[in-house]
């Protein structure tokens, strides 16, 4: 947690660009103003040589003693830019935290085109947007947190993980942390390995508790983009009850945040998976925030093991599952913090964070629950309608993945997202392209569908008019 990766190494790089350039520009002005008085100056000598009959060789002598003078004061305008320079990096504050950010790779089936495009596209925008949000930008994201990026890989899963290295991800081979053979409960032994996107599979997303050396893990689906530092999230978590940062926490329904030393956990739930007023809500399999705990790691494998779900009320009996996913991680969560650790748990506004852009009420046509909000209340916020300057992160399930290439209706929130996304892979490619002296990184964004709003980056509709990224082979070392 203490050893600074390269980009830390580069913290500020931006900020210190700029004033650079400022510094570069004040000392090119001081000299064309100066070089002008030479000129002026040099000028008259020889029009009062011409007319007083002054001698030229004296003049000669007094010209070179200014031009020295003038040597002498450049040289004096770039020390002094440079102290400028020294003093406003001092100026970018020690890294409060290392916080881990992680995806998981549960199988290789899904990869089908262009050389695995949407897994390397997704992981290194993902790790893009996760960059501009941390202390390594802190010229323009002010965040306080460095990070670094880890890769959950099934064994089945490795052959296809090596695109996830190259992007800067550390691979950690990790096997289904429990044995579905041990499961007691024989609902669930049977039933698991066909539940929810990955069946038995879905459990490796606990191993982010085992992340010890980091005081906070954030494991993320590769479909998901960082608009905006999550500062606030950490700080109310390490930083106790005093921390100004809890008022600025949006747990959703306005429920009261818990004491800091008790939050262990932060998620949004999936209304959109469960009927209007069902008491138990499956959490939204793609966002969790957590503090590390070999314990906690622990626990939830006795859980497994103890196989206590069943069919129609799931975990222990009480409602925790019926929905997509509620034998693995989407209804294990909630049994954990709602009712094995009640009030050390925090579900946030998914308006805010790991925001879909979904409708918060049921179909008009879905019978008696017609127009009602999924989530049970009177009243419901409509996720669609958000301003997106308020969005800390976004999730492209509803909206469909960016690299689909596919426009949505003008002022949609849907749009707006995918047109975050194309920004920040060309400002990934940008950066690469500086860093590496490669100009094609920036000549293949000439795609002509849209070209204002997906950036140059595709051709036309659909995976295959997209233009994927290709990464520099120094991405493993300096350009990560």
């Amino acid at each position: 947690m203490g050893q600074s990766s390269p980009m830390q190494r580069r913290k500020g790089a931006s900020k210190q660009v700029s004033r650079s350039i400022y510094s570069t520009s004040f000392v090119r002005g001081v000299f064309l103003l100066t070089l002008g008085c030479v000129v002026l100056l040099w000028t008259w000598t020889i029009w009062s040589s011409d007319i007083f009959g002054e001698e030229l060789e004296d003049e000669k002598v007094l010209l070179e003693q200014i031009t020295d003078n003038v040597k002498s004061g450049m040289e004096t305008q770039n020390e002094a830019a440079e102290h400028a320079d020294h003093d406003q990096q001092q100026q970018t504050p020690e890294v409060k935290a290392i916080v881990a950010y992680m995806i998981s790779l549960t199988h290789c089936k899904s990869i089908k085109f262009s050389e695995n495009t949407h897994l390397t596209d997704g992981a290194v925008v993902l790790k893009h947007s996760i960059h501009l949000n941390s202390i390594e930008n802190y010229a323009e994201s002010k965040s306080l947190y460095g990070y670094k990026m880890y890769a959950i890989v099934h064994p089945i899963a490795e052959s296809c993980s090596k695109v996830l290295k190259d992007a800067g991800y550390e691979i950690l081979i990790r096997e289904t942390p429990i044995n579905v053979d041990d499961i007691k409960g024989d609902f669930l032994r049977e039933k698991v390995v066909t539940n929810g996107c990955c069946g038995e599979k879905e459990y490796n997303k606990l191993w982010a508790y085992t992340m010890k050396d980091h005081p906070i893990a954030v494991h993320l689906d590769l479909d998901t983009l960082v608009l905006q530092p999550m500062d606030d999230l950490f700080d109310a978590m390490l930083d106790g009850n005093d921390s100004p940062a809890r008022s600025r926490v949006p747990v959703m329904h306005d429920k009261e945040l818990p004491d800091g030393d008790q939050i262990q956990a932060y998620f949004t739930r999936d209304y959109n998976m469960i009927q209007p007023k069902k008491k138990v809500v499956g959490v939204q399999g793609g966002f969790i925030v957590l503090r590390p705990s070999e314990e906690a790691f622990k626990e939830y494998q006795d859980i497994i093991i103890e196989g206590k779900f069943f069919s129609g009320s799931g975990w222990g009996g009480l409602g925790f599952g019926g929905f997509f996913g509620g034998m693995t991680f989407q209804g294990l969560v909630p049994y954990f913090y709602d009712h094995q650790h009640p009030g050390t748990g925090v579900e946030l506004n998914r308006c805010i964070y790991n925001s879909m852009a979904d409708n918060p009420r049921m179909p008009a046509h879905a019978d008696k629950d017609a127009n009602k909000c999924r989530d049970g209340h009177e009243e419901c916020e409509d996720c669609r309608e958000t301003d997106i300057s308020k969005i800390k992160t976004v999730h492209f399930t509803i909206c469909q993945k960016p690299w689909n290439c596919k426009p949505f209706a003008k002022g949609s929130l849907c749009n707006d997202f995918h047109h975050k996304w194309f920004q920040v892979r060309k400002s990934l490619d940008d950066r690469w392209a500086e860093i590496t002296g490669d100009e094609s990184l920036i000549k293949k964004r000439n795609g002509s569908y849209y070209p204002d709003h997906f950036m140059g980056y595709c051709n036309h509709a659909g995976t295959r008019g997209y233009i994927p990224a290709v990464v520099p082979e120094c991405v493993e070392n300096e350009c990560k």
